[in-house]
């Protein structure tokens, strides 16, 4: 089973020569890398030469606009392989990654349609390293309930993911609505009642800040927060979340630590509940404006 691993990036040289490191490492070399390369200049030329001469089976596509889902989708329509991930350009894999979503993918009774692999960081973060694998319900994901999809985290069956169009493009890093773009995928295979699955034992890594829970006390940390807060009102639209689903994610972040006498992560929890507000009526009111 050829793996087609989608790698977008801008402005980084040694977190991405650490990922392609750990990419030229992989104990199963059924796999390309799509490399879509959003810079102005050839600073990844000797980082991709140095991977080639690794061993790695790698294309190097130039895409001159700043939209991650954009150049995820770019890389999507050039793919080969039966499934395809998408790597962030400071993430890296065990050695054994690929040979695991391999493993599973072809273990599975009925094939998965999209599954969902563990982010360790994350998962060391709230005490689920070792949890099991398991299907993933649409009720779960829709409620955003069950496993954390991060976009490092997906791996799709290639054909349905160009048959429901790749990503949102409105939603990502480098668009208004700055984030969601990958829970929004998976949301859109759940309405399909598409076979989807956890499997801890396919692993990544990546910086992790732990959520809301660590008070964000820059200016400019607080806006980034909001931006990409958007793209999680603009799902409460998009996919008609129910009330108390949306009244949850507008209340707990800053309740519940105001409750619990945390003011700094409840102003935190303001900000990214402010982020969801303008998401929900920017995507409403484009919404009555093109119908």
């Amino acid at each position: 089973m050829l793996v087609s691993l989608v790698l977008a990036t801008v402005g980084r040289t040694t977190e991405l020569a650490r990922g392609l490191q750990a990419l030229a490492a992989q104990t199963c070399r059924d796999f390309e890398v799509l490399v879509i390369d959003q810079n102005g200049d050839d600073r990844l030329l000797p980082l991709l030469q140095e991977a080639r001469q690794a061993g790695v089976t790698l294309r190097h596509v130039r895409f001159d606009r700043r939209s991650l889902s954009g150049a995820r989708n770019h890389g999507l329509q050039l793919a080969a392989g039966e499934v395809v991930g998408f790597p962030d350009d400071d993430c890296w894999y065990e050695p054994d990654t690929v040979a695991r979503l391999a493993e599973r993918w072809q273990a599975a009774a009925v094939p998965p349609a999209l599954m969902v692999g563990c982010w360790v960081e994350q998962a060391a973060a709230v005490g689920d390293l070792d949890a099991p694998a398991q299907a993933l319900r649409p009720d779960e994901v829709r409620a955003f309930r069950g496993r954390r999809a991060s976009s490092i985290t997906l791996f799709v069956r290639t054909a349905l993911l160009r048959e429901l169009g790749g990503f949102d493009e409105r939603l990502g890093v480098g668009q208004w609505f700055g984030s969601a773009e990958e829970t929004d995928l998976v949301m859109r295979v759940a309405a399909r009642a598409e076979p989807m699955s956890y499997e801890p034992s396919v692993r990544m890594h990546h910086a992790f800040a732990a959520g809301g829970t660590r008070p964000r006390r820059s200016a400019d940390d607080l806006e980034r927060l909001r931006r990409r807060e958007r793209g999680t009102g603009a799902l409460y639209v998009k996919h008609a979340l129910s009330g108390w689903v949306i009244g949850r994610g507008l209340l707990a972040p800053w309740l519940v630590p105001l409750l619990r006498g945390r003011p700094e992560a409840a102003r935190v929890g303001w900000h990214c509940v402010r982020g969801r507000i303008e998401g929900l009526r920017e995507w409403r009111r484009q919404h009555e404006r093109d119908s």
